[in-house]
């Protein structure tokens, strides 16, 4: 067993972590990594990669099914689940063997194994109850992540009762299945579901669905799932489940009135726990509030030369966040002269159908803060290229300070919006006004252009609605 001695150990190979050991190793620090199962964590491994490889399928299934749409005559097609799945195990294989090939390349030492704390500046490595090495640094990252919360009396059982990991491998496409939780997990397995055939219902305990979203938002996205045949409860709570042989029937509340629903599978999509078991926190200045671990602006924690990123040190819980909150706190370490991450400026992004995407206040919380605001709104209807594609449900939807001209907040549904929401984070990022967006000239034809139209919208200069 080795005592080896680094300048940086971080803990967990995820989008923080090993984003965080790569720039650490680019500022010449000798950086090691521990990580226990795979590198890349659950986003690489069984979150943002493998579902998005889920949903592409799932969209060009449901475009084989509307081909005399776009003028063709086809064979009503058919799908192979299993093709299906392996093809998504194989796109995040692919990019985890990626991950390793950047550490080695950047010279990061990796070790295999479950790390924890054991005294000042120590990490103990065990792998499978046995000790593989103990490493020494005055700076030690913990990027651990979090796991799917459970629900008491729906615990996932992984054959009636799933978390993402089963939803992202079923052996047979269930014909019905509910999903209860409504954030951007929840509503992109029940949109690739419904996608691919399921009858999906959506419970949700809030109002609304999506609740994190602008109302605005949430309320278009719920008639559009709707249109499409998925069945949506708002404040609904469930209150206990009984299985049968290859069926689940759950019991929901609402408005004072409960009914049973009978679906082959169940999906629980109700919000993480962070993973803090087992890091050797028991007599540190680490506080832990709620499952996740507290730190400063700058991810420095209670303990000296002790820091924590990404979903295990709370909200939002987005790889992009984790990755720059790890360059962040690394860059600090290093002594360059950087500035906290600002969480207004992190755009989030759930890529069912249509695709959602946001950056910054929603109307209801920048009214809270007490901005007087002026409200831009483009529908896609309005756009040539989106119904040139055959895509002309949408909305852009931007929100600016009155006196200032400040972006507030950019909020978007419809075709591709994931991909244009980083135009207004980065207007965002440098403090652009309106008149500089205003000025922006957009390429024609592209949807970009709504965002274009909804900026002029919000000053009564919108030129084609």
């Amino acid at each position: 067993m080795a005592e080896t001695a680094f300048d940086l150990i971080v803990l967990g190979g995820g989008p923080g972590g090993y984003v965080a050991a790569i720039r650490a190793a680019q500022l010449g620090m000798k950086t090691a990594l521990v990580e226990r199962e795979h590198l890349g964590g659950i986003c690489l491994n069984w979150g943002c990669i493998p579902t998005k490889a889920l949903l592409r399928t799932s969209e060009i299934n449901h475009l084989l099914h509307h081909l005399p749409d776009y003028g063709f005559d086809a064979v009503q097609p058919k799908f192979d689940l299993d093709k299906v799945v392996k093809r998504s195990r194989n796109v995040a294989k692919q990019l985890s063997s990626g991950v390793a090939h950047l550490l080695r390349k950047n010279k990061v030492t990796v070790f295999d194994g479950a790390g924890k704390l054991a005294g000042k500046q120590t990490v103990a490595v065990e792998k499978d109850g046995k000790p593989v090495a103990t490493l020494k640094a005055p700076h030690i990252i913990l990027a651990t992540g979090a796991r799917a919360r459970q629900l008491p009396g729906l615990e996932a059982d992984g054959k009636l009762i799933w978390t993402y990991k089963e939803a992202m491998v079923p052996t047979a496409m269930p014909k019905s299945l509910l999903v209860i939780g409504s954030g951007a997990i929840g509503i992109e397995f029940a949109s690739f579901y419904l996608n691919m055939g399921a009858e999906v219902t959506v419970v949700e305990v809030l109002d609304r669905i999506l609740p994190v979203e602008d109302a605005e938002i949430s309320a278009f996205a719920h008639k559009a799932f709707e249109k499409q045949g998925m069945k949506i409860l708002t404040g609904a709570a469930v209150k206990g489940a009984k299985k049968g042989t290859d069926s689940v029937t759950v019991t929901i509340e609402s408005a004072g009135k409960s009914q049973d629903i009978t679906v082959e599978r169940v999906i629980s999509a109700v919000g993480i726990v962070g993973n803090v078991e087992g890091l050797g926190l028991e007599g540190t200045g680490v506080k832990v509030d709620r499952t996740h671990v507290v730190v400063d602006a700058f991810s420095r924690t209670g303990e000296p030369g002790v820091y924590a990123i990404g979903d295990l040190s709370g909200p939002p819980w987005l790889a992009h966040k984790a990755s720059h909150e790890g360059v962040v706190c690394v860059e600090k370490i290093a002594g360059l002269d950087v500035h906290p991450m600002d969480t207004g400026n992190i755009p989030g992004c759930t890529y069912c159908r249509p695709q959602i995407a946001s950056v910054g206040m929603t109307e209801a919380r920048a009214k809270e803060a007490g901005h007087d605001v002026k409200i831009g709104r483009f529908p896609f209807i309005g756009n040539g290229k989106a119904i040139a594609m055959g895509e002309p449900d949408g909305l852009v939807k931007t929100i600016f300070d009155t006196k200032t001209g400040a972006l507030l907040g950019a909020h978007m549904i419809g075709a591709e919006v994931t991909e244009m929401i980083q135009g207004y984070t980065i207007a965002r990022t440098l403090e652009t006004t309106e008149a500089e967006l205003m000025h922006t000239v957009f390429p024609h034809p592209t949807i970009s252009e709504t965002m274009h139209e909804a900026v002029l919208d919000a000053y009564k200069q919108a030129i084609h609605f």
